[in-house]
């Protein structure tokens, strides 16, 4: 929504979503500092400078006190206007990341840069792999209740993260998912319909494989719950997990090296990704 304050024309007032963290704490406020600096040495009220970056004075204001995030585009046009020499360009990233939850920060900046992700889940669908639909539904059941600001941040921030899908050079992405988790109908049939049929088109891609591990199976090494590997360019590989509002990142080359090993296991104990297909397209049926 563009509008402007009483007088402006053509200026935004959407200051962006709040920051995880509390206002006034961390890169966002850090981002705020700098942006305030900058346009001081540079002479600028800000209702001047809002008019030259194309944004209202209590838009502004909000981003100098930490109390929203900036939107890119914002942060290229301030650089430019301020003549920053990329010092605000360089932030947009770490400022981007202050829409996830404390906790995920890390993971969202691996799983960006991986050249390969493999993941198990036993609950719910992936993030990566979630409708718009599915994500509200599940951040609505989240409790303690969060309120609807918070809920509309975090579904933009997790579909933000499926541009991972249109990278280039691909990243190898690897997904297995336990059958209850495509059975249970969170939010409702239609929002499992929706959700069944995304796994379907994004199977599609080359650089994607998805598996389910049948409720028959005999055998499952991943009785010990969900977790992610993750493998940087130049082959580091570390271990994502999480449970409850916590996560862990394991380093330990030996602990990495085992959550690989059993990663392999617990793939080759699902069905192949042509005979998830199949079966995907089967509960599709049944709905």
């Amino acid at each position: 929504m563009e509008q402007g304050e009483p007088g402006e024309q053509g200026v935004r007032d959407d200051a962006g979503p709040r920051p995880e963290d509390e206002p006034g704490s961390g890169v966002v406020a850090a981002f705020g500092r700098q942006l305030k600096l900058l346009r001081i040495r540079a002479g600028l009220e800000r209702p001047e400078f809002g008019k030259r970056v194309g944004y209202a004075g209590q838009s502004v204001a909000s981003f100098e006190q930490g109390r929203r995030i900036p939107p890119p585009r914002f942060i290229d046009r301030a650089d430019e206007v301020l003549d920053a020499g990329g010092v605000l360009k360089a932030l947009k990233e770490e400022v981007a990341r202050a829409q996830y939850p404390a906790f995920f920060r890390d993971m969202a900046r691996l799983e960006a840069e991986s050249v390969e992700l493999c993941a198990y889940d036993t609950h719910v669908v992936k993030g990566l792999l979630q409708t718009e639909e599915y994500t509200r539904a599940l951040l609505v059941m989240r409790r303690p209740l969060l309120d609807e600001e918070t809920i509309e941040l975090r579904v933009s921030a997790r579909l933000a993260r499926q541009k991972i899908f249109n990278r280039w050079p691909a990243p190898l992405l690897s997904f297995v998912l336990e059958e209850t988790v495509l059975r249970r109908p969170l939010g409702g049939k239609s929002v499992l319909r929706g959700q069944l049929e995304q796994l379907l088109l994004i199977s599609q891609k080359r650089n994607v494989e998805i598996q389910v591990m049948p409720l028959d199976r005999e055998d499952n090494a991943g009785v010990d719950g969900p977790f992610t590997v993750i493998t940087r360019k130049g082959g580091e590989q570390l271990t994502y997990m999480e449970v409850q509002g916590r996560s862990s990142l394991l380093t330990d080359r030996e602990e990495v090296r085992l959550a690989a090993a059993r990663y392999g296991i617990i793939r080759s104990q699902a069905l192949t990704p042509r005979e998830t297909q199949g079966f995907v397209e089967k509960l599709l049926g049944e709905l």
